[in-house]
């Protein structure tokens, strides 16, 4: 016998289909050594880049293999002339498209309040082929608009492309978008044209995911200074709109470690979070929506 489902049924099952109302459980823990405090990662075609602070910025690739990451042999150091460039990466815009930038959040007092924020522009594919800097420099940008750090990371606000980045702070914290391409050659993100929306947001961000199925941005937290885990999911639209962020929803996960990046994979239902704690530093995560 053929049954048929009411239409206020398969209405539910539509709706739930498509909903923006994500829960996140870690599924497995594991340590990667040789990137010093981890500070975000990666993920561009298929593969992964997780970058840190060792006794120079580093940024090395790696494979998903089931659960684990598998390193592929090729680590890039963040300097010119062996000299150190970006020692505290915070950041990789990349989008396959548009300019590449990576951050640089430099903490000049104990107590936070000055900060050493510097946006560069670099050629990623010359980077991954000579494994420096060294002339694959395209541009430096003080990021004189943060408050506290930086931490650039592609968006799409109205179908176009910008590059948001938001502070590290207690309060007074923003997001910002960058046009890229006046990003790409300013010296100051203060220059006229350059920051072209902001709104209000929660403290303590670390890092940034841009999630174009659902237009969300993915804020990556701390709860408080330096400790335990947010996700906070924002509506980008109305948070632009209104100036300040819209909030879809808060998770909070229960580890004390120092929450510092997130990416999603080949779809929105898995993900990895890296920490900066020297063992079980990389988690992979199911997302249900």
């Amino acid at each position: 016998m053929k049954m048929t489902l009411p239409l206020s049924i398969i209405f539910l099952l539509i709706l739930a289909s498509f909903s923006t109302d994500p829960g996140m459980k870690i599924n497995q823990q594991y340590t990667v050594d040789s990137l010093g405090a981890c500070q975000g990662i990666s993920f561009q075609n298929g593969k992964l880049f997780a970058y840190g602070d060792r006794e120079v910025g580093v940024i090395r690739e790696y494979k998903l293999e089931a659960d684990s990451l598998k390193y592929l042999g090729k680590e890039m150091k963040l300097t010119i002339d062996g000299k150190d460039l970006i020692n505290h990466p915070t950041g990789i815009a990349y989008n396959g498209k548009g300019p590449v930038f990576i951050g640089n959040s430099i903490r000049l007092n104990a107590e936070g309040t000055l900060w050493k924020a510097v946006i560069y522009c670099i050629n990623w594919e010359g980077l991954l082929a000579t494994g420096t800097l060294d002339g694959n420099l395209i541009n430096t940008i003080e990021d004189d608009t943060c408050i506290q750090g930086t931490r650039p990371e592609y968006v799409q606000y109205k179908k176009k492309w910008y590059v948001a980045t938001a502070d590290y702070g207690g309060k007074a914290n923003e997001v910002r978008l960058y046009d890229p391409l006046l990003l790409k050659r300013v010296k100051k993100t203060s220059e006229k044209g350059v920051a072209v929306k902001k709104f209000t947001c929660s403290p303590w961000v670390q890092n940034l995911t841009w999630i174009p199925e659902k237009g969300i941005l993915l804020l990556i937290q701390n709860q408080i200074e330096g400790r335990r885990w947010r996700f906070t999911y924002l509506d980008m639209d109305k948070s632009v709109k209104t100036g300040k962020e819209q909030v879809i929803k808060v998770i909070d996960i229960d580890r004390n470690d120092e929450l510092e990046g997130f990416v999603f994979l080949q779809s929105i239902q898995r993900g990895i979070a890296v920490s900066s704690s020297r063992e079980n530093n990389v988690n992979t995560m199911n997302i249900r929506w």
